[in-house]
């Protein structure tokens, strides 16, 4: 099963991945920081995933991919 995979690392938490998302099941992780400093977007309920990849056309950072659920 595919899924959207956020690379926290990465993520600046912009919140374009929000806007995108169809599902509404991203989010930005207020009790995390990255090594960056930022708070990085999460999948607040992976299994509604339905990998349409808008997330990743939006993401400037390149901080999401689409993956099988078990290679993450």
């Amino acid at each position: 099963m595919l899924r959207a995979v956020i690379y926290s690392e990465r993520c600046k938490g912009c919140g374009l991945c929000i806007a995108a998302c169809p599902k509404k099941i991203i989010a930005i992780n207020k009790s995390e920081f990255n090594q960056m400093g930022y708070n990085p977007s999460m999948l607040t309920d992976p299994g509604k995933c339905i990998a349409c990849g808008r997330c990743v056309i939006a993401c400037p950072d390149t901080a999401i991919e689409i993956k099988e659920a078990g290679d993450a």
